[in-house]
């Protein structure tokens, strides 16, 4: 069974009698179910698990519930799953899917009220589901947590890595000193080991056991889920989405990487035109959104948008497979002769995604692109971040121009990750291995 950090937030849960109901979010495939039923049964005597797409999509128990009545929600659990009910201590319902119930979502609020019984909910399109307006939020209620795939610090506890090695890393990047030359070469290998599978629970289980072709199915499969799931839509939303999502690969390839809404349908619109397809790939959890800023200023929320984005991956592993297909393997010795810098820059933005930070990018004449600007509560500033795919020996003229304390901007620090081993920081600006990122977190 693979660790996952979200073990921690639910064992507290589960030892809470007057928490609010626990409601996890995020994409398809990316262990919310694994994770729940596991921790859950070893935990309650009463286990009940009700995955409401499977009775949506047959006897549909649940879809006329009167939404004030908890009675008849208990009467139909124990109809569902033909045994008894207990008590709160020894009970915990699992109600999977419960998306495709929006008004279940609201009857959270008497269920929580009564306390009768543990509850805790998931669904892969939540997320969209919850910022409609149509469904009613119980505030108050109900604690919404997002889960992601492994990062990559889950993936090297897959692997067995030696908490030594992980610890000191950590040490390396606070402290801002060099790692020992073997603990980078091992973590940079198992880096690539990490573009080559990604962190879905499907594909590293498949990449353990050595089953490399297997990877590249498992990706595949996925991938087409997400498409797939779009097709709750209209028709006409349908097909902007997968337009959209299908575009995402070749604008990875490309030297700026927003973007542009004219390729959708080949129509001149403008970004509002799309802003429901758009929601859906982010709300979904399918897609990282980064946002344009037209200032880079603390906090990046109240710098006015340009109405532009750039759109990655939810899973590098998906993007590799992608751009490489069964060359992935080949990531493992480092023997491709291409540019990784879109594969690098999804490894990031996935990190700093399920690290808890809002993702945005600052692009002017003056200074040139950012790859990534966040809050970081750290220092109450704001952090620019570029990636680079080859070593830090390149001109980087973008990040010194917002650190510099003699210009317009006078961020006090900036971070680059990069292949090279070494170190350093010069005028404000730390150069670090690309792995290191992993210790960015927004606490």
């Amino acid at each position: 069974m693979l660790k996952r950090k979200i073990e921690e937030k639910l064992n507290r849960y589960y030892k809470d009698d007057n928490a609010r109901i626990l409601v996890i979010e995020g994409a398809r495939q990316i262990g919310k179910t694994f994770i729940i039923r596991n921790t859950a049964k070893s935990r309650y005597k009463n286990y009940i698990e009700i995955n409401l797409k499977v009775d949506f999509d047959g006897f549909r128990m649940f879809d006329k519930i009167n939404i004030r009545s908890t009675e008849e929600f208990y009467n139909t659990v124990i109809a569902y799953c033909r045994k008894d009910l207990g008590n709160l201590h020894d009970t915990i319902i699992f109600l999977d899917e419960i998306q495709v119930y929006p008004h279940l979502i609201s009857l959270l609020k008497p269920l929580r009220d009564e306390n009768k019984y543990k509850f805790i909910c998931s669904g892969s399109l939540l997320g969209v589901t919850m910022n409609t307006p149509s469904t009613f939020i119980p505030m108050g209620y109900i604690e919404e947590v997002k889960m992601f795939p492994l990062d990559f610090e889950e993936f090297l506890w897959a692997n067995n890595v030696s908490q030594i090695i992980i610890n000191e890393s950590y040490n390396c990047f606070i402290n801002v000193k060099q790692i020992p030359l073997s603990y980078h070469n091992l973590l940079m290998k198992y880096f690539r080991m990490y573009l080559m599978c990604g962190g879905l629970p499907a594909a590293v289980n498949d990449f353990l056991l050595g089953k490399y072709i297997k990877v590249e199915e498992t990706l595949e499969g996925i991938f087409n889920y997400y498409k797939i799931d779009a097709s709750q839509y209209d028709k006409e939303h349908k097909l902007k989405i997968m337009n959209i999502y299908d575009l995402l690969p070749s604008y990875m390839e490309n030297k700026v990487k927003r973007m542009k809404v004219s390729d959708i349908e080949n129509k001149k619109r403008d970004f509002n035109y799309y802003l429901d397809e758009f929601n859906y790939l982010l709300d979904s959890g399918i897609a990282l959104g980064v946002k344009a800023v037209s200032n880079p200023i603390f906090p990046l929320l109240t710098s006015k948008s340009k109405n532009l984005i750039k759109l990655y991956f939810n899973d590098v592993g998906i993007l590799s497979h992608i751009l490489l297909g069964n060359r992935t393997v080949e990531l493992l010795n480092g023997n491709l002769n291409i540019n990784l810098g879109s594969i690098y820059e999804t490894f990031v933005a996935q990190e700093l995604n399920s690290h808890g930070f809002d993702l945005y990018y600052f692009d002017s004449k003056k200074v040139g692109e950012v790859d990534f600007l966040i809050n970081y509560n750290k220092i109450l500033n704001v952090l620019p971040i570029e990636v680079k795919s080859n070593n830090a020996n390149y001109n980087y003229r973008s990040i010194p121009k917002l650190v510099d304390k003699n210009g317009n901007y006078k961020l006090s620090m900036g971070y680059i990750f990069s292949n090279d081993f070494n170190i350093t920081t010069n005028n404000d600006i730390t150069k670090y291995p690309i792995y290191m990122v992993m210790w960015l977190k927004n606490k």
